[in-house]
């Protein structure tokens, strides 16, 4: 059975701020072509970290609300809260 994803509701909001990383990533390309000092790039690079972690928290917190609370039995809800501890551990060590 497929069901809609947790972040359905934030779907418009998740793609406002990729589109915005999507430009700060291109920003970083114009840098370096512009030659731009290493620690400007570097900090512009950790703007851009901490937008793409933002988002990957809010996946997870909709994950968390919406896909545990869905889950049909006790296999998958095991299943699912596996998923978002290994999605957890890959953040972590990024």
């Amino acid at each position: 059975m497929h069901t809609e994803p947790g972040y359905i509701t934030e779907k418009q909001a998740i793609q406002t701020r990729l589109r915005r990383i999507e430009g700060q990533v291109r920003g970083l390309q114009r840098l370096v072509d512009e030659e731009t000092y290493c620690i400007d790039i570097l900090t512009q690079i950790s703007a851009s970290t901490k937008a793409l972690e933002s988002v990957a928290l809010l996946l997870l917190d909709q994950h968390l609300q919406h896909c545990l609370t869905h889950a049909q039995d006790p296999d998958d809800t095991r299943r699912k809260l596996t998923e978002a501890s290994e999605a957890i551990a890959r953040l972590v060590r990024s």
